[in-house]
């Protein structure tokens, strides 16, 4: 079953390439979508593919990369779309 989440990240995300460990994680995965980063200092991902894959994923950036600090996740789910072909990072 293919399922779309859409994922944010707070805590320390940014400057410690947390978006480059979530595209080679979800390479990995086989899991597409993108993600980036917002103003405010939090992560933006959208997820898509395989159920286990997404949910694999989106567990991952709970913990995230060693140099990064994790304070929060909130993911929620949305109707499958199938609208992206790879993962990217998104500017």
């Amino acid at each position: 079953m293919k399922i779309r989440s859409v994922v944010t990240v707070k805590g320390i995300v940014q400057g410690v390439s947390f978006r480059r460990h979530t595209l080679e994680k979800a390479e990995k995965l086989k899991v597409c979508g993108w993600v980036k980063n917002l103003p405010n200092g939090q992560v933006l991902g959208c997820f898509e593919g395989e159920k286990e894959d997404v949910d694999a994923l989106v567990a991952w950036c709970g913990i995230g990369p060693s140099t990064a600090q994790v304070d929060e996740v909130i993911s929620r789910r949305e109707e499958y779309r199938g609208e992206f072909r790879d993962f990217h990072i998104s500017f």
